[in-house]
């Protein structure tokens, strides 16, 4: 009988975004483990804002996998977080509008995360930024890469 805590049939998964300026250079960091395997990945955008970026390292840490998982997703994005669990039913329900009945902000990146989402079991959770978590760290330091890498300093 598997403990609890045993997560070896389940991804762990660790996204952060940066942005200098916002908007501005930006970029997505992902962290996986799952059972013995680390992966890493990270990329940047030119001109963009920290919500998309954080929502981009959502995006494609759930993209990557080339098969239905069970995920614990750890972000320190209460906006992601927030927006998938609790606002998304609305926005979705509504067309796309939000409780202010405007059109919702990065509705391209929240029906792509919707998508990629829908084909794994994902356990959303969020965890306190810079507070010393070793994958949000990693997350982070691979976020600042793509950011400085769009800026011109990588």
């Amino acid at each position: 009988m598997p403990k609890s805590d045993d997560h070896e049939d389940t991804a762990v998964i660790y996204t952060d975004g940066a942005c200098s300026g916002n908007p501005g250079p930006g970029g997505w960091g992902v962290y996986f483990k799952w059972g013995e395997h680390e992966k890493e990945l990270y990329g940047s955008d030119k001109d963009t804002t920290n919500n998309r970026m954080e929502l981009m390292a959502a995006i494609q840490a759930l993209e990557t996998l080339k098969r239905p998982m069970k995920i614990l997703l750890y972000t320190d994005s209460s906006y992601v977080r927030n927006g998938i669990m609790t606002w998304m039913a609305n926005w979705k329900r509504n067309g796309w509008i939000n409780s202010q009945k405007q059109p919702v902000k990065n509705a391209d990146l929240w029906k792509r995360l919707d998508e990629a989402a829908s084909r794994h079991d994902v356990e959303w959770r969020w965890v306190r930024g810079h507070s010393g978590d070793i994958g949000n760290e990693r997350a982070d330091r691979l976020a600042v890469k793509g950011r400085d890498e769009a800026a011109g300093r990588g």
